[in-house]
């Protein structure tokens, strides 16, 4: 066994991978015997409704999060065990109604089985809300695949799914610093400074590892700034790095951004500390990036920092907001910094925009340094 490039041609990979790579791997794991292939669904089973999901074209142009949520919830619904010791997956899909799935819907936000097999109580609205959502998604396309096959009434439809009242977990400024610590010890210095982009520019993990490029910060043509991109609102801006007076405004960032790009030509501005230091994100498809890999690791920084679990990479991004927030930052402020406005009004505003962003930046370090945060 050897390890070997897939190169930069996508479809060329993927074709390699399916059509050699793989088939030898399993030739090599079950040392050249046959992989055993998994029993069929019987036909009309809730099992066999998400296997008949899963092969439709629909579910294949999913990106891997949508997937991995869905297939998190039919294991949740399809694995739930009957009074009569079976599985609801190999129940007839003819028996499964609204008053079924109601009662389902009210079991699984309570129980909750650990390794161990003990039940405990614990509400987890969102996991069972989740599922059920992609239930009716599997029984509504699958319907339109199978036309009979299927009664005509979903059941997991109309269920007055409330919404769960849980938030965004937020990050102090302490775990922010604790966080960047305990990275930088453990070798995975670049993840320390994509959680201070994070909490300095309110950016997404999208923006900062998938987009961030070396070209964006401090070009030629504008040394003194770098540029933003919001995939997701699709607005595009130059933040400024210094104020009037010649100061910088983020000096621990820039000073680590300007470390960063004195060895660097092109290309992604943060990549993976070991190893080739390839892209943090993996791209399942051309522009759908896939951040488990990042998920994962912040997640062993976390617990390695002694920092509360339910944080994640997402809540120093909000705990940029909220500092803000406490900084009496003015809503134009606030607009600016976090890019929460219309594209078309943008070209109206530049020059009042790139002010707000100093001040606002200016703001929210001063009240930082009231709280006795001088540095890192």
């Amino acid at each position: 066994m050897h390890s070997e490039r897939l190169g930069t041609d996508y479809k060329a990979a993927i074709l390699r991978a399916e059509a050699v790579l793989l088939p030898d791997f399993d030739a090599w794991r079950t040392g050249g015997k046959a992989l055993a292939a998994s029993p069929p669904h019987a036909v009309g089973t809730l099992d066999w409704m998400f296997a008949e999901y899963r092969s439709d074209r629909r579910y294949a142009k999913l990106d891997p999060k949508s997937k991995r949520n869905h297939e998190v919830g039919f294991k949740l619904v399809g694995g739930y065990v009957l009074k009569d010791g079976k599985r609801l997956g190999e129940k007839r899909l003819t028996a499964i109604d609204t008053a079924l799935t109601d009662d389902l819907y009210e079991k699984l936000i309570l129980k909750i089985t650990d390794a161990v097999g003990n039940v405990n109580e614990r509400e987890r609205r969102t996991t069972v809300n989740h599922a059920m959502k992609s239930c009716r998604r599997a029984w509504n396309v699958v319907a339109r695949r199978h036309p009979g096959r299927l009664p005509l009434v979903n059941p997991f439809s109309q269920m007055g799914l409330r919404s769960s009242n849980r938030e965004t977990p937020t990050a102090a400024y302490e775990e922010l610093v604790a966080f960047r610590t305990k990275a930088v010890e453990l070798g995975l210095p670049s993840l320390a400074t994509a959680a201070l982009i994070g909490w300095e520019w309110l950016q997404r993990e999208t923006d900062i590892f998938a987009t961030f490029d070396v070209s964006h910060y401090r070009p030629k043509g504008r040394p003194n700034m770098v540029r933003i991109i919001d995939e997701k609102t699709r607005q595009k801006g130059w933040i400024p790095l210094f104020d009037d007076a010649g100061a910088p405004v983020y000096p621990e960032l820039m000073a680590e951004l300007d470390a960063i790009k004195r060895d660097r030509i092109g290309g992604l501005m943060l990549r993976r500390d070991r190893g080739e230091r390839g892209p943090w994100p993996t791209w399942p498809k051309p522009d759908q990036p896939d951040f488990t890999h990042v998920s994962r690791k912040v997640k062993e920084v976390i617990r390695a920092a002694g920092l509360r679990d339910d944080l994640s990479f997402t809540s120093f991004r909000h705990g940029g907001f909220t500092e803000g927030g406490d900084a009496e930052l003015t809503d134009r402020e606030m607009l600016a910094q976090g890019r929460h406005t219309t594209v078309k009004v943008l070209p109206k505003y530049t020059k009042r925009t790139t002010r707000q962003i100093v001040n606002g930046a200016k703001k929210r370090r001063a009240a930082r340094t009231k709280e006795g945060h001088l540095s890192e």
